[in-house]
């Protein structure tokens, strides 16, 4: 039997919170029986939740906390006043060794801050960035960053590239990812001194992944590569952009279906091919963004999941600490460092 892995929730963030992140542990705890919770929050709420699921509650611990970081609060704000929020607590929690992983549903800003403070980033690790996984025609994708660093030189560029591919060998799977760099063309020419700098680094290195080059917009959905790696500025506009062209296209199909009694025959003549479309890109599966690069596993949830979703972003954090993601890092990181001749973490001063 595999050991206990024990999760901080801070089960007070979120725009449904608490109910949704009782609920999502609970469904999390059936897929990972292993798994074991501290709950950060309000005792009286999380009580009465905790017994409508007896299996959860015997593999939680609640822990309280009274305080709520606001969605709207600044990460600096957070800093100086968040020190008893179930968030701050939560992460403390996994500093202090209680915990080995931290979700949360809560201000995004105020989570990346109080973890990089309180976790720090692993040995050699410049800074830690945001990764998501996206659905492509060819499968799943990961990328990375998505608007934990805005501005980024080569270096950040490298080291992002190998925690994306350590988080594709060891999660989903994948012997030897390819990696792309988000840039405005596949020519090597294109692009700003720094990107180009950062091609040259991966087409040397001996780590355990294959440089495909320059990728841009369109090779995101196609799976071009498994990584895609990008600065915050870029990484988040993407992200964005492929939410809100999926949410537009929604809603044109909804209203067209809409449009007359023979479009919503044509509905319900369709409905199967639908149901499975919807289950194919459907947000909550891939709902969780890893804060990768810290000296410890922080996954941040959507606030506005449901159950499913909350799940699946505990699921992460799981199979992060099951397949030792942290570990691969700072192995490659180390390997990075012997390639280029150049120790860990002097780049970065």
């Amino acid at each position: 039997m595999s050991t206990p892995h024990v999760i901080a929730l801070d089960a007070m963030g979120g725009d449904r919170a608490p109910e949704i992140v009782v609920a999502g542990a609970n469904a999390a705890r059936v897929r990972h029986p292993d798994t074991q919770f501290r709950l950060f929050g309000k005792p009286e709420k999380l009580e009465k939740l905790l017994r409508r699921f007896p299996k959860l509650d015997a593999v939680s611990e609640i822990v309280p906390a009274e305080m709520v970081i606001d969605p709207d609060m600044k990460p600096s704000q957070a800093l100086r006043k968040g020190a008893g929020s179930s968030m701050r607590m939560a992460i403390d929690d996994v500093k202090a060794g209680n915990a080995a992983g931290i979700v949360s549903a809560g201000n995004t800003g105020a989570l990346m801050a109080m973890a990089k403070l309180a976790l720090r980033t692993l040995p050699g690790v410049h800074r830690p960035a945001i990764a998501s996984m996206f659905p492509t025609q060819r499968g799943e994708s990961v990328m990375l960053d998505l608007g934990a660093n805005i501005d980024c030189d080569a270096d950040n560029l490298v080291q992002f590239a190998v925690m994306g591919a350590a988080f594709a060998r060891s999660v989903q799977g994948v012997r030897r990812p390819s990696v792309g760099l988000l840039n405005v063309g596949s020519e090597e020419t294109k692009g700003h001194e720094e990107i180009r700098r950062a091609a040259d680094i991966l087409r040397t290195t001996e780590l355990p992944l294959e440089f495909y080059g320059f990728v841009e917009g369109n090779d995101i959905t196609e799976g071009t590569v498994d990584v895609v790696v990008a600065d915050g500025f870029s990484g988040n506009i993407a992200l964005k952009t492929a939410e809100g062209t999926a949410s537009m296209y929604t809603g044109f199909l909804r209203a067209t279906f809409r449009r007359s009694v023979l479009s919503k025959l044509g509905y319900w003549m369709a409905k199967p091919a639908l149901i499975a479309l919807k289950n194919r890109v459907d947000p909550r599966r891939y709902n969780g963004g890893m804060f990768l690069g810290l000296n410890g596993v922080a996954v941040k949830s959507h606030g506005g999941t449901d159950a499913m979703g909350y799940a699946n972003a505990i699921g992460f954090a799981v199979d992060m600490l099951t397949q030792g993601f942290n570990e691969r890092v700072i192995r490659d990181v180390e390997q990075l460092a012997q390639d280029s001749g150049v120790p860990a973490g002097v780049a970065a001063q």
